[in-house]
């Protein structure tokens, strides 16, 4: 192995009136014989920078990782002009076939194992249910099946919880059309530092993530909304409950005790899926990848290569 680290582009047709490329970067040797796991990050919309830590796979367990920006964002090709496009571009589809043809340009079709991220996590299972011949491991991270779950968990159990101004912030402006006002934002925030990663300062790497997003909310807006539980984009209706038994694979679920994904809206995947493990971070919000990485990189590791 001379070079540890590569990265690179590939082209991608993304029938988007120009051209495509889907940046990607290798830790490890995708020939050395080891099953790579490829990492999907989440968003939609969001960046490779915030899963950086599962570089460790490679660097402390020896498992070629295999990291990648979707289209949209980061060092992907930026489609601005796209904005708003839910019904006919922005769609899962997109992204599935964005992996299909990453996996095919870097040889491992054949061979690999996944592990994606909350919306990265819902790609993966929907990827998975198509029952891919080179498919070997699947691992399910902070992910909803169903996003009406997703939304009322965190209506019902997450909101109330709130301090009352903060409470009170979000829905006037969700209710109002608000949802931009600093208000409404500083309201978030505390959410996040509940719900989203608990370490205080937040890792430099998730911060990037966020301010991609800043530069460019594209994705995120149109598949998703204006916040991590206002749905409103094209993702308002996915649900994984009717697939998830046509997940042949063996799977492990991972979630955090304090993960704005509720119990409740990762139950189907583990009453569904027939090879599943199901691990939550007690410590953890919605980022163990990072509030528990030794942890979550040894489980992760022992479930790769078990």
């Amino acid at each position: 192995m001379v070079n540890p680290t590569v990265t690179g582009t590939v082209d991608f047709d993304a029938r988007a009136g120009k051209p495509c490329q889907t940046w990607y970067q290798v830790y490890g040797d995708l020939k050395s014989g080891e099953t790579p796991v490829v990492a999907i990050h989440g968003g939609p919309g969001s960046t490779h920078h915030y899963i950086l830590s599962m570089a460790d796979l490679f660097t402390i367990h020896g498992i070629p990782v295999v990291l990648y920006d979707q289209l949209g964002n980061g060092n992907s090709t930026h489609l601005p002009e796209k904005s708003g496009d839910a019904g006919s571009f922005w769609t899962e589809q997109l992204f599935l076939d964005e992996l299909d043809n990453l996996l095919r340009h870097l040889g491992i079709q054949d061979n690999y194992s996944l592990l994606g991220q909350s919306w990265g996590g819902m790609l993966a299972s929907r990827h998975a249910s198509r029952r891919p011949k080179g498919l070997q491991k699947l691992i399910i991270s902070d992910s909803p099946a169903n996003m009406h779950m997703f939304e009322k968990g965190a209506h019902d159990d997450l909101i109330p919880k709130l301090p009352p101004d903060v409470r009170d912030a979000l829905i006037k402006h969700e209710e109002a059309g608000t949802t931009e006002s600093k208000e409404y934002q500083d309201a978030m925030s505390v959410f996040y530092k509940r719900h989203l990663c608990r370490l205080d300062p937040w890792p430099a790497e998730v911060l990037q993530s966020f301010e991609w997003m800043e530069k460019d909310h594209t994705v995120y807006y149109t598949m998703n909304g204006p916040s991590e539980f206002f749905i409103t984009g094209s993702l308002k209706d996915w649900s994984m409950i009717d697939d998830a038994p046509k997940i042949e694979v063996p799977t492990l679920l991972l979630s955090g005790a304090y993960d704005e994904i509720p119990e409740r809206a990762i139950m189907p995947f583990f009453k569904g899926i027939p090879k599943v493990k199901w691990f939550t971070f007690a410590e953890s919000s919605h980022m163990p990848h990072w509030e528990e990485r030794e942890k979550y990189m040894r489980i992760a590791a022992d479930f790769l290569t078990s």
